[in-house]
C-alpha cells in the first residue's frame, strides 16, 4: 500500500514524500512584481515539503489583477525568482512557479498600466477587488481578440522560460480559481462565437494551446496543471462540467505533463473520472479537509501527491509535525495578504525540525 512517505518522480523531480506545499497569494512581492529576500526566507523555511508550488505569478502585465503580487516576465522579475529558487535548493527543496493570469479578476489600480482587464469574454464578475484605496467594484474586462489570445499563449510559454531561467525546478499553470484559463473553460465567463467559444471542445482550446506551448517551451517534464472544475469562485458558473474536464484531461493525456493537480470540490464521481482518464502523477488539494482524511487518498490511489496550503502557511516543518504527530500552529488569517514578516516568516518551528524531511 503506497503511503505519504513513499518517494515518486514528478516529471525531473524525485521527491522524498508525498506532502507538497500548495500555491498561496502572499502580496508581500515590490509594485514592479519583483520578489524580495523575505519571499527567498518565507519559502526555504518550507523547502522540507516534497514539492512547493509558489504563489500565482503573472505571466505578463495584463496578467496581473492584484496588489503586490509577483511578475516571472521582466529580467528584474527573474533575478528576484532566483533569489527564491537558490534559497530552496540550498535548503533542500524543489520549487514549481505557478503561472497565473487573473484575466477579469482585476482592477486597473492595482496595476503599474492601469489598462483596463482583458477577458475571454466583456462579462463583469460580480464583487469588489481590493485597492490601495479600499473595495471597488471589479471593471467589465475588455474581451481579447483572437489574436491577442494567441499573444497570450506566447506570454505563458515566454513565462516558463523565464521561470526556468530563474533556477525554478518548473512551473504550473492556473487553470482554477476563476482566472484566465478557467474563464475560458467556463460557460459563464466564455460567451466567444470564435474557435475559442461554444462547446467544449473549442472551449478548451485556450487552456491546451497554453499548456502545449509552456511544454514546447520547456519540457512536459517540467509542466503541470491546475483545475477546479466546478468551483464557483471569481463568480464562476459552468453548466457543463464533466463534458468539459473529460474533453480537457483527455486533450492533455498524451502530453506526458509533470502532473495535473486537482482542487476537488464535493463531486467524488467526477474526481474519481478525472482519476481514470489522467495517466500521469495527480496532485490533490482538498482543502478543510482533516488532514489524515487527505492522506487516505494517496493510500486509497485517488491522488498521487497532497497539497497542503493554509497549515504550510502556518507551519514551516509541517513534515516533521506530522511525522512527530506534534500540534500544528493555527494560521492568522489577518497576516495572509500583504504585510511584512509578521504571519509570514515568523510562525515558530519545533526544535530541530525546521529543515527536517
Amino acid at each position: 500500500m503506497t503511503t505519504i512517505w513513499d518517494p515518486i518522480d514528478v516529471g525531473t523531480a524525485t521527491l522524498p514524500h508525498r506532502l507538497a506545499m500548495a500555491p498561496m497569494t502572499r502580496n508581500r512581492s515590490t509594485p514592479d512584481g519583483v520578489p524580495t529576500q523575505l519571499n527567498a526566507e518565507y519559502y526555504a523555511q518550507r523547502a522540507s515539503t516534497a514539492l512547493i508550488v509558489t504563489e500565482g505569478t503573472q505571466p505578463s502585465e495584463d496578467g496581473q489583477g492584484y496588489m503586490l503580487t509577483p511578475g516571472i516576465h521582466t529580467p528584474a522579475q527573474i533575478e528576484g525568482w532566483r533569489t527564491v529558487t537558490e534559497a530552496v535548493h540550498e535548503a533542500g527543496g524543489r520549487i514549481f512557479i505557478q503561472l497565473m493570469h487573473v484575466g477579469r479578476i482585476a482592477h486597473p489600480d492595482n496595476t503599474p498600466h492601469g489598462r483596463q482587464p482583458v477577458a475571454p469574454s466583456p462579462i463583469a464578475a460580480q464583487g469588489d477587488m481590493f485597492t490601495a484605496e479600499g473595495p471597488k467594484p471589479m471593471p467589465t474586462p475588455r474581451e481579447l481578440t483572437t489574436d491577442e489570445v494567441a499573444e497570450t499563449v506566447a506570454d505563458f510559454a515566454h513565462a516558463a522560460r523565464s521561470a526556468i531561467e530563474a533556477g525554478a525546478d518548473g512551473v504550473e499553470i492556473h487553470g482554477a480559481n476563476g482566472y484566465l484559463v478557467h474563464q475560458f473553460l467556463a460557460s459563464g465567463t466564455n460567451h466567444r462565437d470564435d474557435v475559442y467559444g461554444g462547446f467544449p471542445q473549442a472551449r478548451i482550446r485556450f487552456a491546451v494551446e497554453a499548456v502545449t506551448a509552456v511544454v514546447e517551451a520547456i519540457g512536459a517534464e517540467r509542466t503541470g496543471l491546475r483545475i477546479s472544475p466546478g468551483n464557483p469562485f471569481n463568480d464562476i458558473a459552468e453548466d457543463d462540467v464533466a463534458d468539459v474536464y473529460s474533453a480537457l484531461v483527455t486533450a492533455l493525456a498524451p502530453l506526458g505533463l509533470a502532473y495535473l493537480h486537482v482542487s476537488a470540490g464535493q463531486d467524488e464521481e467526477l474526481l474519481r473520472s478525472i482519476r481514470r482518464d489522467w495517466p500521469g502523477v495527480l496532485l490533490l488539494n482538498r482543502g478543510g479537509r482533516p488532514l489524515e482524511d487527505r492522506f487516505d487518498d494517496v493510500r486509497s490511489g485517488v491522488a498521487d501527491v497532497v497539497t497542503i496550503g493554509a497549515q504550510a502557511l502556518a507551519n514551516p516543518d509541517l513534515v516533521a509535525r506530522i511525522r512527530r504527530q506534534a500540534p500544528l500552529n493555527e494560521p492568522d488569517a489577518a497576516t495572509f495578504y500583504g504585510g511584512d514578516h509578521r504571519g509570514y516568516t515568523d510562525y515558530p518551528t519545533l526544535p530541530d525540525t525546521a529543515t527536517a524531511n
